[in-house]
């Protein structure tokens, strides 16, 4: 199981999640519309050339634990390191904090903003289409959110866990995330995350909530030239 989490992009956009991956060869991306993330079959000697024909110039990807020479025609534009973590605890109690709704395509331009907004990590308009998301609502508004993203074997992935500004410190993330959880864990599947180093806030709830440091996985923003 940890074997795929090495290299969960890659056997996420070459199995599970196929149909909503674009490439060829060694090389997939999310599709346009989808989180800007992309995966090799070998990180420690990409194929961009394969990668190539199917990105614009212009566009910004994520890339997990690759940290070799830059190719010609790409560049780097950030570089820094995550944890992996993994889910090592019982089922959980679920909290009471905030009502929480399954968001359907109706709810995408809103996820999105809130996305734009806080910066969880990389998100697009269809990024909710990767499996079940949840949020909470202040009248009409969309305050707080998590869903699932990657996933490959047993592994599924929570992301997307966000809160708008006038609304941390209520607990609702650790609701959404929770509720997923629980699902997974009835599902049969082992809860999976990612957190950058310097987000030593949320790195101690996702501790304390349970999950633990699979390992610290070098990340990049790259981009063609």
């Amino acid at each position: 199981m940890t074997r795929l989490l090495d290299n969960i992009v890659w056997h996420t956009l070459s199995g599970p999640q196929a149909r909503f991956a674009s490439g060829a060869g060694a090389a997939r991306r999310y599709a346009a519309g989808f989180s800007p993330i992309i995966g090799f079959a070998n990180p420690d000697d990409p194929d961009f050339d394969a990668l190539g024909p199917y990105c614009e110039p212009g566009e910004h990807f994520y890339t997990d634990g690759w940290s070799g020479p830059v190719p010609d025609g790409w560049c780097v534009e950030v570089e820094s390191t995550m944890f992996k973590m993994i889910w090592e605890a019982p089922m959980p109690v679920l909290s009471t904090a905030g009502e929480v709704r399954r968001l359907g395509p109706e709810h995408a331009a809103a996820a999105l903003e809130l996305a734009t907004l806080t910066q969880p990590g990389p998100f697009g308009l269809r990024t909710i289409e990767l499996g079940e998301y949840f949020g909470v609502f202040d009248g009409p508004g969309l305050v707080a959110m998590a869903g699932e993203r990657m996933q490959a074997g047993p592994l599924r992935e929570i992301s997307g866990v966000c809160t708008h500004p006038d609304f941390q410190g209520r607990g609702l993330a650790r609701r959404l995330m929770l509720e997923l959880i629980g699902r997974q864990l009835r599902r049969g599947e082992t809860p999976f995350l990612h957190v950058m180093r310097d987000n030593d806030s949320a790195h101690a709830l996702y501790r304390r909530m349970g999950f633990r440091d699979y390992r610290e996985s070098v990340v990049r923003v790259v981009a063609r030239r």
